[in-house]
C-alpha cells in the first residue's frame, strides 16, 4: 500500500506543497520543474505579466503538447491496426493455400 506525502515544489518563485504518493514523487517534482521552466519562458524578461495569465499560457501550451502526442499515437494505433489486419489476411491466405 502506497502512502501519500507532502512534497514541496518551487514553481515561479513561489512555494507548493503538494501531496503525492511515494511512488510518484519523481513524477511529480519533474512535471514542476518542467512547469516552473515552461512559466519562466513564457514571462521572459517582462516581470510586470500576471502570474495568473502565465500559468494559463504555459498550462495551454501544455496542454497542446499533450494532445498532438495523444493523435500522433491514435495514429500510429490506426497504422498498426492495419498493418496487423493486412499481415492477418496474408498469413490467412498462405494457410490456406498449404491446405
Amino acid at each position: 500500500m502506497s502512502t501519500t506525502a507532502p512534497v514541496s515544489v518551487r514553481i515561479l518563485d513561489r512555494e507548493y506543497t503538494v501531496g503525492v504518493e511515494e511512488n510518484e514523487r519523481d513524477s511529480l517534482t519533474a512535471a514542476a520543474r518542467l512547469l516552473d521552466l515552461r512559466m519562466r519562458e513564457i514571462r521572459g524578461s517582462n516581470r510586470m505579466a500576471g502570474v495568473d495569465r502565465i500559468a494559463v499560457l504555459a498550462a495551454l501550451n501544455l496542454a497542446h503538447e499533450l494532445q498532438q502526442l495523444r493523435d500522433d499515437q491514435a495514429q500510429t494505433q490506426r497504422e498498426l491496426a492495419r498493418t496487423l489486419d493486412e499481415l492477418n489476411r496474408q498469413l490467412d491466405r498462405a494457410t490456406h493455400t498449404l491446405d
